[in-house]
C-alpha cells in the first residue's frame, strides 16, 4: 500500500515531536496554523510549538494505534505513555495544505495527563 505525501508529512511530524525533536516537528507545521486541543484553541507556529514543547518532555513513550487518511486529512490514534498513564488515548485530525500541516484538532483526556494521585 503506498503512502500519501499528506501521510508521510504527518508521520514525519509525530516522529519527531514524540523523540523530543519540537524544532524539528515545526518544520512540517504551516506558519498560520490552527490548533483545537481540549482547552486551548492555538494560533499561529509559535503557539503551537509551545504547546507541543510544553507536553514533550513528559513523554516516556508512545504506542501507535491507527492512522486514516482521506486526501488532505490524515487522523492519528497513539497512547502518549507519561508518568501517569500509558493507558490513555489520544487522536489527532490533521490537514494539510501547500506541504505543511495547517489544521489540527487534537482530542485527549487532560485529567489523565495531570500528576499522579497524592501529587496535586
Amino acid at each position: 500500500m503506498t503512502r500519501t505525501d499528506a501521510e508521510l508529512i504527518v508521520d514525519e511530524y509525530h516522529r519527531a515531536w514524540t523523540s523530543g525533536d519540537v524544532e524539528r516537528a515545526m518544520t512540517y507545521v504551516a506558519d498560520d496554523i490552527v490548533c483545537r486541543a481540549p482547552g486551548a484553541d492555538l494560533t499561529g507556529k509559535e503557539a503551537y510549538g509551545d504547546f507541543i514543547a510544553g507536553f514533550a518532555p513528559s513523554l516516556v513513550g508512545i504506542a501507535d494505534i491507527a492512522t486514516f487518511a482521506d486526501g488532505d486529512r490524515v487522523a492519528l490514534f497513539y497512547y502518549p505513555q507519561t508518568a501517569t498513564t500509558t493507558t490513555a488515548p489520544a487522536a489527532e485530525c490533521f490537514t494539510i495544505r501547500a506541504g505543511k500541516i495547517a489544521e489540527s484538532v487534537l482530542l485527549f483526556d487532560r485529567l489523565s495527563f495531570g500528576p499522579p494521585e497524592g501529587r496535586r
